[in-house]
């Protein structure tokens, strides 16, 4: 509490603290004085609640917040939030986390994929890399990941091969088809795929074209030397 001779005479503002109030005689206050004042612990964030339909405002340190105004300021804190990936227990300090952030903090590899788990009967949440998800909400959120491996047939009496990604290139179709990609003008390439997945069930690839790949997915390559 701010109280000594300067204040003399000074009417008391209030301000409250998760539900706590306190006494101050100044106009304005700082993000880093609340936290003084109210005993808040470094690593929590503080929050002014602010009415419906605007979101709470996140207070900084320097942070100057008007006691004046109407009404008493309501000030809370929140700890750093908390989800699961694969069961282990990971904390943020934002409110959402996307995809890709998941992937960083949690050591994920770039070719597997990332599911939030949802209470059955309702399908788990695919999770790109760009998707933001809600950390804030009642319940810890827990995500899992799951290893892609295809099973790609190259000119049907060929031999299986394993593919880990969730597209294919026409260079990588021809990589393995052939053991390399020769981008001589005398190479001639041609690519056709079947039983594809529902973005590309069937077609034909050009040289930098991509396509998304399914389990058992069959591609017909081609390699024409021309003189």
């Amino acid at each position: 509490m701010q109280h000594n001779k300067e204040n003399a005479g000074k009417p008391a503002l209030n301000f409250v603290v998760n539900k706590k109030s306190y006494e101050w005689f100044d106009q304005y206050i700082t993000g880093e004085q609340i936290r003084k004042i109210a005993g808040i612990k470094s690593d929590d964030k503080l929050y002014l609640q602010i009415t419906e339909p605007w979101e709470d405002e996140l207070i900084f340190e320097d942070t100057r917040v008007n006691l004046a105004r109407q009404g008493i300021e309501d000030f809370y804190t929140a700890e750093k939030l908390k989800f699961t990936v694969n069961g282990k227990l990971f904390d943020w300090p934002e409110q959402f986390i996307n995809g890709k952030q998941i992937r960083e903090i949690a050591g994920i590899d770039a070719d597997d994929k990332i599911y939030l788990d949802n209470k059955k009967p309702y399908l788990d949440n695919l999770i790109e890399d760009d998707e933001q998800v809600d950390l804030a909400r009642p319940s810890i959120e827990r995500f899992y990941t799951v290893e892609i491996n295809f099973e790609v047939i190259i000119n049907v009496a060929g031999v299986n091969h394993s593919w880990k990604k969730p597209k294919i290139t026409f260079e990588e179709v021809i990589v393995l088809a052939y053991g390399n990609y020769n981008d001589s003008p005398t190479m001639v390439y041609t690519v056709a795929y079947e039983d594809g997945p529902k973005q590309n069930i069937e077609g034909s690839m050009i040289k930098d074209s991509s396509v998304f790949v399914k389990n058992k997915m069959i591609f017909h390559a081609t390699a024409t030397c021309q003189s």
